[in-house]
C-alpha cells in the first residue's frame, strides 16, 4: 500500500533536495535539482521521523535503488553519516509514538529553506 504525499512532503522533500544542491549525497555526482530523489532512512509511516532533516537524504535514481536493494548498505552509510551517537538518537525517536505538530514541522522546514536560499 502506498503512502500518499501530502503537501508538507512535498515541503520536506524540496528541502532535502535544496540541501544537497543538485548533487546526490552518496554518489557525489550533479544530478540537478528536480533529478534528485528523496530518501527516508525510516519509511514515513513513521510519523515522528517522517519530516525530520536527519532522516533523509538527496539521492539519485541509481543510489535510491540501491539503498531499497541493500538493506545492511544503507544502515551502515547513514550510520557514517550521522554518527553513531546521532543515529542511535534517530533510532530511538523512531520508535517514538507521538503526536506531530503539523504547523510548527511547517514553520521549522521553511526557516531551513529561507536560511538555505538566503545564503
Amino acid at each position: 500500500m502506498r503512502i500518499s504525499q501530502t503537501p508538507l512532503d512535498k515541503l520536506f522533500s524540496y528541502l532535502i533536495r535544496t540541501r544537497a544542491k543538485g548533487v546526490c549525497e552518496r554518489c557525489r555526482a550533479e544530478v540537478g535539482f528536480n533529478k534528485l530523489q528523496t530518501s527516508h532512512f525510516h519509511g514515513r509511516r513513521k510519523r515522528s521521523v517522517r519530516w525530520d532533516p536527519d532522516n533523509a537524504v538527496a539521492l539519485c535514481f541509481t543510489c535510491h535503488l540501491y539503498f531499497t536493494e541493500n538493506p545492511l548498505a544503507h544502515v551502515e552509510w547513514f550510520k557514517e553519516r550521522l554518527g553513531e551517537e546521532n543515529f542511535t538518537l534517530l533510532n530511538i525517536q523512531a520508535q517514538s509514538i507521538q503526536k506531530v505538530d503539523i504547523a510548527a514541522v511547517t514553520l521549522y522546514l521553511k526557516e531551513e529553506i529561507r536560511t538555505l536560499t538566503t545564503k
